[in-house]
């Protein structure tokens, strides 16, 4: 395996770890939630801190660019 699979593969078990953990904890705290104080209730995406992250996309760049760093710094 590659390295870039194996950080694909840890990111994908955190991420799944956390679906599972947010799940319960939005159970727990529906459980014990307070309908005249919150009647809305709780979403595990409110528990899980890597529901808002998104991955960086790398930017493209034209072959233009690539020149200017490969054949002018010889």
């Amino acid at each position: 395996m590659t390295l870039r699979e194996l950080v694909w593969m840890v990111d994908a078990r955190r991420r799944d770890a956390w679906q599972h953990t947010s799940a319960l904890l939005a159970m727990l705290a529906n459980v014990h939630r307070n309908p005249k104080k919150k009647p809305q209730p709780f979403t595990p995406a409110e528990f899980n801190p890597l529901a808002g992250e998104r991955k960086a996309v790398a930017p493209k760049t034209g072959v233009r660019t690539l020149k200017t760093i490969f054949v002018d710094g010889r």
